[in-house]
């Protein structure tokens, strides 16, 4: 789906960013561009964001 429709960002390429280190709204805007226009798209992507660290941490404790 797509979150910031002024910059074409989707919920999967910000769960990329955040697997790939992205650990912060500001990483996820400089690497994305999501959140750097019109600014609407900025707590669903913050909720996508926390959602892929949630996953993050379960892979985690998984692997352990």
């Amino acid at each position: 789906m797509y979150v910031c429709i002024c910059n074409a960002v989707t919920d999967g390429e910000i769960r990329e960013a955040v697997h790939g280190g992205a650990g912060s709204m500001d990483a996820l805007s400089e690497q994305l561009g999501v959140a750097t226009c019109c600014g609407r798209c900025a707590s669903c992507a913050r909720k996508v964001m926390h959602e892929a660290f949630g996953e993050l941490m379960m892979q985690t404790e998984a692997a352990a």
